[in-house]
């Protein structure tokens, strides 16, 4: 009975130390990496949407605190995310028989620079898009617009991790 016990703690023990170390979100960081730094991403699309670089700084900073146990800090972080919005553009997508959009889509891009002051090599200067396809016949505004702009933030900050910290 003692060996019995012994062996269910011994497997327990196995089990949970080995499940410790794996991340179902495919995050792996760098060693002696405990803080990262969000700094505020300008808007510098050529149309300007009022707003969406707080919205994007933050959802970023929240999915990295989300998704790692990274502290946030706002100066001489581990690693460093900036960079700026380049692109808000709304554009038809498909016609109807009389030449009026039956689809829009708005698209949103950004500009990323990752800084990993442990191991420069992995630093990272690139662009990021996404977009929503919306009815021709709809206004982006109110519920629908902020709808909009949170789908796609929320994948380009998820590819932003994935890229960075996921190596993908």
């Amino acid at each position: 009975m003692k060996k019995l016990k012994s062996l269910a703690l011994i497997i327990g023990l196995t089990i949970f130390t080995g499940c410790g170390y794996y991340s179902f979100t495919g995050i792996s960081l760098p060693a002696g990496t405990r803080t990262y730094q969000v700094n505020y991403f300008q808007n510098d699309a050529p149309l300007i949407e009022p707003g969406i670089e707080r919205t994007f700084t933050n959802m970023l900073a929240d999915m990295i605190q989300n998704q790692t146990s990274l502290q946030l800090v706002t100066s001489g972080g581990d690693i460093t995310y900036e960079g700026e919005i380049t692109e808000y553009r709304i554009s038809p997508t498909t016609a109807t028989a009389d030449n009026t959009a039956a689809q829009n889509r708005l698209t949103i891009g950004v500009r990323l620079r990752y800084y990993d002051k442990n191991n420069p090599d992995e630093d990272l200067n690139q662009q990021f898009s996404f977009f929503y396809d919306y009815p021709g016949t709809a206004q982006l505004t109110g519920g629908q617009k902020e709808t909009a702009i949170n789908e796609i933030f929320e994948r380009i900050t998820q590819d932003i991790l994935n890229a960075t910290l996921g190596k993908w």
